[in-house]
């Protein structure tokens, strides 16, 4: 089965950090704006009933913690205007940063740029997310499987849109040249979302109508590049300054730590919050707490007092 390869990584314990534990700073700047910690709540749901409280929840613990929130695909409210609601946090989130969401291949399919503005708009936005999921939409029933000509598209949204473009996977990770290609066509960070987390070509096999469909996605459940080596793809490709989100299978403050030494600015969950988020505002802000104080332990067991010294350390090793 695939993971994330963060397993292959580990930190050389520092026996003497010569820091105050206290005096750990672990905010960054994003788009602008100020996070107390690299955390982002990743983009799961909306369009529903349940997905109403759920982001209301979540956008809560992001707003009262400092963290960045994404909400789920919007396609849906742009076909229902009834179901924004389940997507509008900003109410109860007036200072988080949070990332409006839409599947690329839309562009393809009678999406406009207006759309693009529309769906920012409704959430009032600090970024919008374009994702990719061509191996999802490929074993789908009912997938949109056109993506010929998208990166001048992807492009054209970029130029046209005064706010930031995210391009986001959603579970097996951008390649070198891939990410090359969309910083190229303009995006101002890549989330890489690797494999090692939820598989959505598990997700579809479960979903699929026929005996022929299953067999197919199942035969897709470990395609993917890991979390690990799509961070250093997207490094190779952008330069360290360019700024990349990790996400794809982590599950603690140690994993997110790792991701920001391998290159990433920060961390993307999508699975420990939402099981919290069911239960109650409470669970997540303790599952918030529980992966910041991961996070500063790491980084203060190996000496680094800032996100820039975690970026920088030589004290993550490869294990052979």
């Amino acid at each position: 089965t695939l993971t994330t390869g963060l397993e292959n990584y580990h930190f050389l314990h520092q026996a003497v950090p010569e820091l105050n534990f206290d005096q750990l700073d672990t905010s960054i700047m994003f788009f602008g704006k100020r996070l107390q910690a690299p955390l982002l709540i990743s983009s799961m749901t909306g369009g529903t009933n349940q997905a109403t409280q759920i982001n209301r929840t979540l956008a809560q613990a992001a707003e009262a913690t400092g963290i960045a929130m994404g909400v789920g695909s919007q396609r849906a409210a742009l076909e229902d205007s009834q179901l924004a609601a389940s997507f509008q946090v900003r109410s109860v989130a007036p200072n988080a940063v949070l990332l409006a969401n839409l599947g690329a291949v839309q562009l393809n399919y009678g999406y406009t740029i207006d759309d693009c503005q529309r769906v920012v708009d409704m959430i009032e936005a600090d970024a919008l997310i374009l994702h990719f999921n061509v191996l999802q939409e490929a074993v789908q029933p009912e997938g949109d499987t056109n993506f010929s000509g998208l990166l001048r598209k992807v492009e054209q949204v970029c130029q046209k849109l005064s706010i930031p473009v995210i391009a986001k996977e959603v579970g097996w990770g951008f390649a070198e040249d891939t990410a090359r290609q969309l910083i190229d066509a303009g995006v101002s960070a890549i989330d890489v979302a690797g494999s090692g987390g939820t598989s959505w070509s598990q997700v579809e096999m479960y979903r699929a109508k026929t005996e022929i469909q299953r067999r197919v996605a199942a035969t897709f459940v470990d395609w993917g590049i890991p979390t690990s080596e799509a961070i250093l793809a997207a490094k190779e490709a952008g330069g360290a300054k360019f700024p990349i989100i990790a996400s794809g299978g982590l599950r603690n403050g140690l994993d997110i730590a790792k991701c920001i030494a391998l290159g990433a600015i920060m961390g993307g969950m999508a699975g420990p919050f939402l099981k919290a988020a069911v239960k109650s505002l409470e669970a997540v802000l303790e599952q918030i707490e529980i992966t910041h104080t991961e996070l500063r332990v790491a980084m203060f067991c190996i000496g680094a007092a800032t996100i820039e010294a975690l970026q920088n350390t030589h004290r993550l090793k490869r294990r052979d």
